[in-house]
């Protein structure tokens, strides 16, 4: 969208928004919180409704989790996801089983917007604010249904907000910290690039021939390894031997809540032209083969934010390489992490 109109940084705060049966196979190698694409993408399909008559546009997204329910069977260590059986085929036989995943969210979704200067006044936001709520609610996001709230799930549900933004670094940041507070309880996803290097680096110290990828797994797992302690005798689930020595099976740290997740597309093979490939989803658009791009995210709790670009996720594409991810601002060291928060 064009920005020449455009006077006025806001955010749009869409709070509590109820989705059912989200997309929870968000990646060929992860599942459970949908990608961040699917709200970049519900960011774009939702500019596109507007139109540029509507004077705003939309920069970045940020997700606050207030509720997390996959429909997966419970019990012992394994899962599954509850499939549905399609009805039966035209000569009566029975259908196959799509393997679909699916989760019930509870959300707020935060959108950096600009507006044009005739929608800078109180009353124009608030009827804007209304309108893309509206908006919404007819839309999927992650593939789920928005659904209304829940009769007396809250005495006063918040109401969608568009919030100017000032211009000064310190009011803003005031102003964000108000907000923070609104959206608990709940957690954030930021990115954690700084951790898949980090880790990368530690392997390579000890097997040179480490990967991104073999960093990446260490990450996404709960890794347990044997330590020797010099005790004078074993305690319970320890194991002693001759010398004395007592091996015990601790953890490994983990940097906070940390999590393995899918951020971008990156190329498989040229840009075909427009209905050359058959079976595309639009036949009018350029079709190119693509494959997964893979980071570790974090879920903090959104007041240990400083400012609101490190909420966003923004969308970037890189025309040489064909490379397209989502990107995020966030910095360690904002606040010492730890088990504890």
């Amino acid at each position: 969208m064009t920005t020449e109109n455009l006077s006025g940084k806001a955010l749009l705060v869409l709070p509590r928004l109820r989705v059912q049966n989200a997309n929870a196979i968000s990646s060929p190698l992860t599942w459970g919180f949908p990608a961040m694409t699917a709200f970049t993408g519900l960011m774009t399909a939702l500019e596109r409704r507007l139109k540029a008559e509507a004077g705003i546009g939309f920069y970045g997204v940020g997700v606050i989790c207030h509720g997390f329910e996959p429909q997966v069977t419970r019990g012992g260590y394994t899962r599954s996801f509850q499939l549905t059986r399609n009805p039966v085929q035209q000569d009566g036989s029975t259908a196959a089983i799509v393997e679909e995943g699916r989760v019930h969210l509870d959300i707020t979704l935060v959108f950096d917007v600009e507006l044009a200067s005739s929608l800078l006044g109180e009353t124009e936001r608030a009827q804007l604010a209304a309108s893309i709520s509206e908006l919404v609610a007819g839309m999927r996001i992650a593939g789920g249904s928005v659904m209304p709230p829940l009769p007396d799930a809250l005495r006063r549900p918040p109401r969608p907000q568009l919030v100017l933004m000032p211009d000064d670094v310190e009011e803003r940041a005031k102003q964000f910290h108000r907000l923070s507070r609104r959206w608990l309880p709940g957690f954030a996803l930021v990115l954690r690039d700084d951790l898949l290097q980090g880790r990368l680096l530690e392997l390579q110290a000890s097997a040179p021939q480490a990967s991104l990828l073999d960093a990446w797994l260490d990450l996404a797992r709960l890794n347990h390894r044997a330590v020797r302690q010099q005790t004078p005798g074993a305690g319970p689930g320890q194991a002693a031997d001759d010398s004395g020595e007592t091996i015990e099976w601790v953890a490994d740290a983990r940097a906070g809540w940390t999590v393995p997740i899918p951020v971008g597309f990156a190329p498989l093979s040229a840009l075909h032209a427009p209905g050359a490939v058959a079976g595309a989803r639009d036949p009018g658009v350029p079709f190119c083969f693509v494959e997964s791009v893979y980071s570790i995210g974090q879920w903090i709790s959104p007041h240990r934010l400083s400012d609101i670009d490190q909420l966003m996720w923004r969308p970037f594409h890189d025309p040489d390489s064909g490379l397209y991810r989502c990107v995020n601002a966030f910095r360690p060291s904002t606040f010492p992490v730890s088990h504890t928060d």
